[in-house]
């Protein structure tokens, strides 16, 4: 069983108490008004999927209830990191330091 910590609660807990929210750091559009609905579609329904380092929203479901952000490497299934929402996409030095 994965253990996820939550920033807010500062706690490790089973995965089971998470729900998965999608791709973090989704830039939204200034006016989708203007979008045509290609890239509306693209927009809501396109995501990467990269292997590796991914950065994605969770939320403390049976929890705190609150949305956070977290870094898994979709290779090794692996929680690298998770950090509150609303702060910036952590860069690589932040990266390799968690890693170790």
């Amino acid at each position: 069983m994965l253990l996820i910590r939550c920033p807010y609660c500062e706690a490790e807990r089973p995965e089971l108490e998470f729900t998965y929210a999608g791709e973090a750091h989704i830039a939204r559009p200034a006016d989708p008004s203007k979008l045509t609905d290609e890239e509306w579609k693209n927009h809501l329904f396109i995501r990467s999927n990269p292997r590796g380092t991914h950065f994605e929203r969770w939320r403390h479901q049976h929890g705190c209830g609150r949305f956070f952000n977290a870094v898994r490497d979709t290779v090794s299934d692996k929680f690298v990191m998770t950090y509150k929402a609303g702060l910036p996409r952590p860069g690589d030095a932040e990266l390799e330091e968690a890693r170790s």
